[in-house]
């Protein structure tokens, strides 16, 4: 039938092009959702050369389960005797370590095996890069870290000792004078006879800050770490301490087992410094020492003596309980002390 104009309706066939071409696009897309789905069954020898591994193929090359393995960590080895010289309480650095080395290790290698630094001091100041110390409180020469990394090092063959400074702080008692701080009776910060200022034991913010700084410390390669001044202060107008509800013995008891468990992970020795008084006598109580709370929970016991007290001082600690030993700190190299000894100078 003619249409408008005289042009007539058209019913031509579709071209076959357009068929093969739906054909080829069909089959690409196929391809592409192959290659998706066995890419994952695709490994690498070790040349680096790929091979199609099938799900079967798997299943049958795979090895059987192993049984249960048997793991054992070894602690690090604990130095059994240790004869240690003092380093400077300044930030350490390589001139300084140079020149103590030769006096020391150097000039008789066999009569010290051990130094000892001080990382933290009774002013708070902290002369290693803590990342957790109070601002302001770091103090260090500009080759410090390269020092203590050659100290704490393998290769210096020495047994190294950090002195670390507890409770005797004013650089962090006074940062937080309510979460850290020993304050007195009317709530203020406590001023000791010495017009300075402590953390108080009684208060965990402060006993975790201590444990963090000496947990970095051993983290840096120290063998051992010595505290000092674990203690409530003993000079001053005492009667005006606000000492909390809970003994004073408990709260640094629970110090010294937080502490020995934070350090566990990296097997450090830990040691305390008390005056050779709380082993003779068994304690102090404006110290909130008792000698039967610290022995067990500790490496090593040092106070300073005279060479003919050591015999009896060791023989006070080992009765005490626990395996912590008695370690004489001495003015100079004794040969009638046989085992550990600290030199002061």
């Amino acid at each position: 039938m003619a249409g408008p104009m005289g042009y007539r309706n058209y019913r031509g066939r579709t071209p076959k092009w357009k068929y093969v071409l739906a054909v080829v696009l069909v089959l690409v897309i196929l391809a592409s959702l192959a290659v998706i789905a066995l890419q994952r069954h695709i490994v690498y020898d070790e040349t680096g050369t790929p091979h199609l591994e099938l799900p079967w193929q798997e299943q049958q090359e795979r090895p059987e389960a192993l049984g249960p393995v048997d793991i054992t960590i070894q602690a690090p080895e604990r130095q059994e005797t240790v004869c240690a010289f003092t380093v400077p309480e300044t930030p350490l650095t390589r001139e300084g370590w140079d020149a103590v080395r030769a006096e020391y290790l150097q000039s008789d290698p066999a009569a010290c095996n051990a130094a000892a630094v001080t990382v933290k001091d009774s002013a708070g100041r902290v002369y290693f890069d803590s990342g957790t110390a109070v601002s302001g409180s770091v103090s260090m020469a500009e080759d410090t870290g390269a020092a203590l990394a050659e100290l704490t090092g393998e290769e210096s063959g020495v047994y190294a000792i950090a002195r670390l400074s507890c409770f005797h702080d004013p650089e962090a008692a006074n940062s937080d004078v309510d979460g850290m701080g020993l304050k007195n009776t009317g709530g203020y910060i406590f001023y000791d006879g010495n017009n300075s200022q402590w953390l108080d034991p009684g208060k965990p913010a402060a006993r975790q800050y201590l444990c963090e700084i000496a947990v970095e410390a051993a983290a840096l390669g120290f063998d051992e770490i010595l505290l000092t001044n674990v203690s409530y202060p003993t000079e001053g107008k005492l009667d005006k301490i606000d000492y909390g509800e809970a003994p004073q013995a408990e709260n640094l008891a629970a110090f010294l087992e937080e502490l020995r468990a934070a350090l566990e992970p990296y097997g450090a020795a830990l040691s305390i410094e008390v005056p050779a008084g709380v082993i003779t006598e068994g304690g102090s109580e404006a110290a909130g020492l008792v000698l039967t709370d610290i022995a067990p929970r500790v490496d090593r016991i040092y106070a300073e003596t005279a060479p003919e007290q050591t015999g009896s001082l060791s023989a006070a600690v080992a009765a005490a309980g626990g395996s912590a030993v008695f370690v004489p700190e001495l003015e100079t190299r004794d040969p009638s002390v046989a085992g550990s000894c600290l030199l002061l100078k």
